[in-house]
């Protein structure tokens, strides 16, 4: 256990700087067992805050060589130096400070501040990670000018990036190469970027709305450069978008794309230089599944979008992470949206917010959309602030409508622009520009937790009225009890007998908005009565997930298979399939399951409809997932919950097995492929047929093995490949999965995804195969994609297995988060996730997971990452 226990950050101590960093130049001088850093820094005195002549500086991990102010080089007294801070004395109002370091990038695991992946240097600054470059004012109000010198050896690194534009170039007498990047945009240290690498680029040009040409590039170590098509192209539609829907322009000459094999996140927003994990922008159809395509599409417009919502206007301080992370989340959905299918689109939103976010709601680590304090801010890059802050966002457009929510972007966008401002500034503008009251609204960004909406209904024949009672409650969460109503907008319909909306009569008539029928819940309990309803209605409620909240509504079977099959927003025919799956899964868990006759004939018509949406059918068709199912139990039994999942899943393949084929084989022309939303819909709904198809029938296996030899892409050729994993053959899956190896050992992506596979899989992934693929040579401890692919995998998916009745999973990622605490503490602290859960599983297994906690607790050297996770657990 630690020494002294890591210290807390609170929002209410924020403080502006005693100084301003005007212009900011650093010189990178890249050796071979180092690299020189020298930054020269000019200051501007904030008249706002009383002086002293001290300023103090953070760093760390940090070799000085030296500190010059105005001119003058100070001795060892005359500055303060310790692990984490260097404080400089006697300055006077705008003075010029120099300062050299030494940093070493190739000892640098933790992969913050400037590091080596593989042969190229890169870096990941945000949130805290230019500290490990130079000392620096490294927080998110401090915005400078940034010109960025890069020396090096021509030959070993001929591409050199920053930030910016371009403004110089000369090769030197000694071999050595110097470039010169100026960003003439104000940004904080996080969003500062510097590659280089003897790296190919695939180059472009986009014409914006007032008809510049803006240089496009992705940069790639040679092997990848025919992977970058797809994501040059979500580029070019991610800036049209931009424009269309948000009347922004790209504001620099050029904007680049490097793609990074060892990188934490999945990519980083620094302006105009865009650093990706190389998982979120290489793909080719023999590589890369539809799902990656999906990924990338997005992954790229977030990163460009940032650069309004997060550069150009940035967050004062951490506190407002939100500020950029959840609008720029809620734009990119809107992006995908419009590019696919709206309503796959809100489906797969909602999964996330159900079963990650809901979870984190409910656990140790719950925390506000704006959190009041924090140990280690890389353990807040979470679900709550991105999609929750997504969801919170998205209300304010469901209250405003589209046009009133695009009058407030454009005020925030140009009320702040260039400068770091809070979460409130946001909410201000939306209610400057539509003249209409928030503060009950901005509840949400402060009280942690998922609120709970309770429902009744009553219908008069007589009066032909509907009474509708609706009550909100938010359970209490670690530091928050008693939580106040919330602002809670309710989107619905009421369904006639022939399945059609009817129109909406409301009292009272200020709660609701035809636009976007929306209901307004605003207190603890309401009614809202509906009049003219000429027949008791089918309600339909919270559609488009409205709001993210847990609905208790007690609707019959026959009201939820009516509402499957004839609602007209998809996301509620979707819901009302999960609920009716969840009644389902819970009597089987009972001993009393059996798929009665409507329930099946609603599901056949549901799959053989040609006029629906594939992608939303095989969502409809699609059993919630073990963690979806946990979420809505009072108390988790993880093996129960597998067990009758799979009871429910094999008793959907007997019982439409004939349709299953059928819809496989009508799905399955041979066509070229192509990354487009129309064969995209079509291949989710062919290979979940597929795999229900194996699931019931030894012909399905059969075909699995033809799909797998005869594909021409990875989406079917991987799709082949699991269902054969999950056929319960062992030689069989062995077999497939040796051949798929070395077809693709050499490309680490797909090497990626076949370790994957296998510690995702219920039908292999024990905690003693799960080691034997840690020890394989495609793994690698140093890299967070290949850790994700199999401790992340197996903890998260393979649940089964994780959960093992003898602990062996739990203590296969304790053993995991020990050992990568050392080196990349962020990775280990992200890891966790499912060990915080253990008060909410059945006493035997909660124990286990406690007691992993506890041997990590006990750990020496403990990093702040791991700690906050671990110590917040075990209160």
């Amino acid at each position: 256990m630690r020494d002294a226990q890591p210290q807390a950050i609170f929002l209410k101590d924020y403080q502006q700087p005693a100084y301003w960093i005007e212009r900011t130049e650093l010189t990178f001088e890249l050796q071979a067992e180092f690299t020189l850093v020298t930054s020269q820094l000019q200051l501007t005195c904030n008249d706002d805050v009383a002086q002293d002549g001290s300023l103090t500086l953070h760093g760390q991990e940090l070799e000085l060589l030296s500190v010059v102010i105005d001119g003058v080089e100070q001795s060892g007294d005359q500055y303060q130096l310790d692990d984490e801070s260097l404080t400089l004395q006697g300055l006077a109002e705008n003075p010029v400070v120099t300062i050299k370091t030494r940093i070493y990038p190739h000892k640098n695991t933790a992969l913050e501040g400037l590091y080596q992946s593989g042969s190229m240097y890169c870096t990941q600054c945000e949130a805290e990670g230019f500290r490990r470059i130079t000392y620096y004012l490294d927080r998110p109000d401090v915005m400078s000018v940034f010109t960025t010198h890069i020396i090096a050896d021509a030959a070993q690194y001929p591409v050199l990036l920053s930030n910016g534009n371009l403004i110089a170039e000369q090769t030197l007498a000694n071999g050595t190469k110097q470039v010169s990047w100026n960003d003439p945009h104000k940004k904080p240290a996080y969003l500062f970027a510097l590659v280089a690498g003897d790296l190919q680029v695939k180059e472009d040009t986009f014409t914006t709305m007032s008809g510049r040409e803006v240089a496009l590039k992705i940069f790639v170590e040679p092997q990848n450069i025919d992977k970058t098509d797809y994501a040059l192209d979500a580029l070019k539609r991610s800036m049209k978008w931009d424009e269309e829907r948000y009347g922004r322009e790209y504001d620099l000459d050029i904007f680049m794309i490097v793609a990074v094999d060892d990188f934490n996140m999945g990519a980083m927003e620094n302006k105009g230089l865009n650093i990706f994990n190389s998982s979120c922008v290489l793909a080719n159809p023999a590589t890369a599944t539809d799902a990656a395509y999906q990924r990338i599409e997005a992954i790229v417009a977030h990163e460009y979008f940032h650069n309004w919502s997060g550069n150009r206007v940035t967050c004062r301080d951490w506190f407002q992470l939100s500020l950029k992370e959840g609008f720029t989340v809620f734009r990119d959905a809107c992006f995908s949206a419009d590019m696919n299918s709206a309503t796959v689109k809100r489906i797969e939103d909602a999964r996330i917010m159900r079963t990650v976010q809901f979870a984190e709601d409910a656990g140790p680590m719950a925390h506000p959309v704006q959190p009041d304090s924090f140990i280690e801010i890389s353990n807040f890059y979470t679900v709550t602030i991105y999609e929750k802050g997504a969801e919170v966002v998205g209300m304010q457009r469901k209250i405003l409508g589209n046009d009133g929510f695009r009058k407030g972007s454009d005020l925030y966008f140009d009320r702040h622009d260039g400068q770091a401002v809070t979460i409130y500034d946001f909410t201000q503008a939306m209610e400057d520009a539509n003249g209409v009251d928030l503060t009950l609204f901005k509840r949400w960004y402060k009280q942690a937790g998922t609120p709970v909406v309770s429902v009744s209904s009553e219908y008069d024949a007589d009066q032909q009225q509907l009474s509708l009672t609706l009550k909100q409650r938010c359970p209490d969460t670690p530091g928050q009890t008693d939580k106040q109503p919330m602002w809670i907008p309710v989107q619905l319909g009421l369904l006639d007998s022939r399945g059609q909306d009817l129109p909406i009569v409301v009292e009272p008539a200020a709660a609701w908005t035809q636009a976007s029928q929306v209901l307004h819940l605003t207190e603890a309990e309401q009614t809202f009565v509906f009049s003219n309803v000429a027949e008791q209605p089918v309600v339909s409620l919270f559609r488009d997930f409205s709001a993210p909240v847990k609905v208790e509504f007690d609707q019959s079977r026959d009201e939820l298979l009516f509402l499957l099959q004839h609602d007209s927003d998809g996301f509620n025919r979707w819901d009302a399939g999960q609920r009716l799956m969840l009644h389902w899964v819970e009597n089987a868990m009972a001993g009393d399951f059996t798929l009665d006759l409507a329930a099946e004939q609603a599901l056949r018509s549901l799959l053989l409809d040609p006029a629906l949406d594939p992608a939303m059918v095989a969502y409809l068709l699609t059993l919630p997932s073990e963690s979806y199912i946990a979420e809505f139990s009072s108390e988790i039994d993880p093996q129960a919950i597998y067990q009758a999942r799979k009871q429910v899943r094999e008793t959907l393949a007997q019982a439409l097995v004939t349709d299953f084929k059928a819809v496989y084989q009508r799905l399955s022309a041979a066509v070229a492929y192509a990354p487009e939303p129309r064969q995209m819909s079509a291949r989710a709904l062919k290979n979940l047929a597929l795999s229900y198809w194996a699931l019931a029938d030894a012909d399905g296996v059969q075909q699995a093995q033809q799909q797998y030899q005869q594909a021409d892409n990875m989406t079917d050729q991987m799709a082949a490949l699991v269902t054969l994993i999950n056929s319960g053959e062992l030689a069989l899956a062995e077999d497939y999965l040796q051949r798929f190896y070395q077809q693709w050992q050499d490309d680490v992506l797909v090497v990626n995804q076949w370790l994957a596979a296998q510690a995702g899989s219920s039908q292999l992934a024990n905690a003693e195969f799960v080691t034997t693929l840690l020890q394989h040579d495609a793994f690698d401890w140093r890299n967070p994609n290949k850790v994700r692919s199999v401790i992340g995998a197996f903890a998260n998916q393979a649940l089964c297995h994780f959960h093992a009745i003898d602990g062996s999973g739990y203590r296969l990622l304790a053993d995991a988060v020990i050992r990568l605490n050392a080196s990349n503490p962020q990775i280990a602290a992200r890891l966790l996730a499912p060990l915080t859960k253990w008060k909410r599983l059945i006493p035997q297994q909660g124990q286990q997971m406690k007691a992993e906690l506890e041997r990590i607790m006990a750990q020496s050297d403990l990093s702040k990452d791991v700690y906050e996770v671990v110590s917040k657990s075990l209160v």
